[in-house]
């Protein structure tokens, strides 16, 4: 069977022409939100923490309103549920995860990893979070609070990590190339190597 003639792929195109029939997304627009997601990545959000790294205004604006922030760096927004900016510090740290399915915020992080849409990552990050991030390699001292955020459908959270230590005078290129997709949710922190 032709790929184009399976089931799903009839019904798929049966949605975009009613959709382009009741004026409410033509084939052009359904492209283009598509080529947006496709090319959400760690990259987006890495950028988005360099910033707020080195620009005082920008990290103010970040948790105020990480949907605008997202928006300031070049990020397509529109449609997509808001998004909300958990910063870490020497007495906090957050862990986002999402206990329903795995509602992730896709459009400055790109899709989740595999395990963070997981049962096991679901249940052990709010029953033993302490003991899971060690297995990531990430330990959170005893007299530090660990606060896990519930990611939703209708709120996505991402983390503003800490800044390493020794990165004083980095450019925002350089303190990008440090940060990766699990320091954005908690479950791993920047590292100098």
């Amino acid at each position: 069977m032709n790929i184009l003639e399976a089931p799903s792929e009839k019904l798929l195109a049966g949605i975009r022409k009613l959709l382009a029939e009741k004026n409410i997304a033509t084939e052009a627009e359904i492209a283009e939100r598509i080529r947006i997601t496709d090319e959400a990545s760690p990259a987006r959000g890495a950028a988005m923490v360099a910033r707020a790294w080195t620009d005082p205004e920008y990290k103010a604006l970040m948790l105020r309103d990480g949907t605008l922030a997202a928006e300031a760096m070049g990020v397509p927004m529109r449609g997509l549920p808001p998004l909300g900016v958990l910063e870490n510090t020497a007495e906090v740290h957050h862990l986002v995860v999402c206990t329903l399915c795995s509602c992730y915020p896709r459009a400055v992080l790109g899709y989740p990893p595999f395990w963070f849409k997981s049962a096991a990552y679901r249940a052990r990050a709010v029953r033993d979070p302490r003991a899971m991030l060690v297995e990531f390699g990430t330990t959170i001292p005893d007299d530090m609070t660990l606060e896990v955020v519930d990611s939703t459908a209708d709120y996505r959270w991402m983390v503003l990590p800490r800044r390493p230590a020794g990165t004083e005078g980095w450019s925002a290129e350089q303190l990008a190339a440090l940060v990766h997709e699990g320091d954005m949710i908690g479950i791993t922190v920047p590292r100098v190597k």
